[in-house]
This record gives structure tokens, C-alpha cells and sequence, in this order.
């Protein structure tokens, strides 16, 4: 365990038929890195992953509720895909808001592979770039954003990524914006 991390707080903000790996692998390797993670979702108890469409893992003890929590609260942001997870999450109020408040205080925000979905319904892909799931590309585009096909794309600290596959990149490009904290240029 590291310490590059020390002292910051980070949200993952999901719901039931989250991509299993893109909460538990970022999850573990920024905890490990000496943030402290918490799960936050749209109600409490626990919230399901998914592969492949299928349940898997153990179901995951959510922390707070989105109603609970304020941007203010935490140092960054963890949006993890799957399909059902940020199509619940963006249309959802008050987590589309809770999503926007952090590109208005200029913290670091991570979104991996269906996730931008969520940020294109917060309006804060218009002029940026960024990666995604394949299939969400269209809609990025469509809300102004430049898409381009890489593991990991860094634009102002909102990180992004495209799949699973590209765990490992996108985890080393979080923990870096989460140490180098704010970035007045990351903006809503």
C-alpha cells in the first residue's frame, strides 16, 4: 500500500448492473493507493455487478445514498459502466447533478465504458475529448465531444476509458489526476 493518495476521498457512483471489474479493480487499486473509497448509489443496502450481462461477484454494501452526499464531500469521482448502471444513473436527478457538481469544483472524474452516458446527460462533454464503449460514441459526438479510440483518454482530469480491457491504463491515469487534485480547466 502506497500513501500517494493519502488524506483524499473518492466516490464511485453506481447502481445494479454496474461492469463488475470497472468498480472492483479501481476500487481496490485507489484504496490501495491510500484514498478512502466510498459506494455511493441511488438507494441503500447493496447493488448488484454484472459480466457479460450476468450477475457477478458478491452484491456490494453501498455506503451512502446520492441524496446523503455532495461533491464537496469527496476529492474525485469513479463513474464504472456496464449498460444497465449509467442508463439507471442518468436518469436520475439528483445523481446527474451530484455528476456535474464535481466538473464544477474542478475535481478529477473517472467514466469507463458505457459511463459517459451519464456525463453527456450532466452536460459536460460539449469541447471535450474523450473514449468510450464503442457504441457510445455517437452520442458524444452528438453532444459536442471529440470521440477518439484509445485505452485511456485524460482531458482536464475527466479520464475516461473504453472497456475493461483497459482497466490497468485508466486505474494508473485516476490515481495520477487524484494526486495532482483540482484543475481550474475542469469545468462543466
Amino acid at each position: 500500500m502506497s500513501d500517494e493518495l493519502k488524506g483524499k476521498k473518492v466516490a464511485f457512483l453506481a447502481t445494479n448492473g454496474f461492469e463488475y471489474s470497472e468498480l472492483t479493480q479501481p476500487w481496490d487499486e485507489i484504496k490501495a493507493a491510500g484514498a478512502e473509497v466510498e459506494l455511493i448509489s441511488l438507494e441503500s443496502g447493496k447493488i448488484q455487478g454484472e459480466s457479460g450481462g450476468e450477475p457477478t461477484g458478491d452484491p456490494k454494501p453501498v455506503d451512502k445514498t446520492v441524496d446523503q452526499v455532495s461533491a464537496g464531500d469527496y476529492n474525485a469521482l469513479v463513474l464504472p459502466g456496464g449498460l444497465a448502471n449509467p442508463d439507471t444513473l442518468r436518469t436520475n436527478d439528483r445523481a446527474v447533478s451530484f455528476v456535474r457538481d464535481f466538473f464544477a469544483q474542478h475535481k478529477p472524474v473517472g467514466a469507463i465504458c458505457h459511463a459517459p452516458w451519464v456525463l453527456i446527460e450532466a452536460g459536460v462533454v460539449d469541447g471535450r475529448t474523450l473514449t468510450s464503449f464503442p457504441s457510445v460514441q455517437t452520442d458524444l459526438k452528438n453532444a459536442g465531444a471529440t470521440w477518439v479510440d484509445r485505452e485511456v483518454v485524460c482531458d482536464e482530469a475527466l479520464v475516461t476509458s473504453r472497456t475493461p480491457d483497459d482497466l490497468d491504463a485508466f486505474c494508473a491515469k485516476m490515481i495520477e489526476e487524484i494526486a495532482e487534485g483540482k484543475h481550474e480547466e475542469q469545468t462543466t
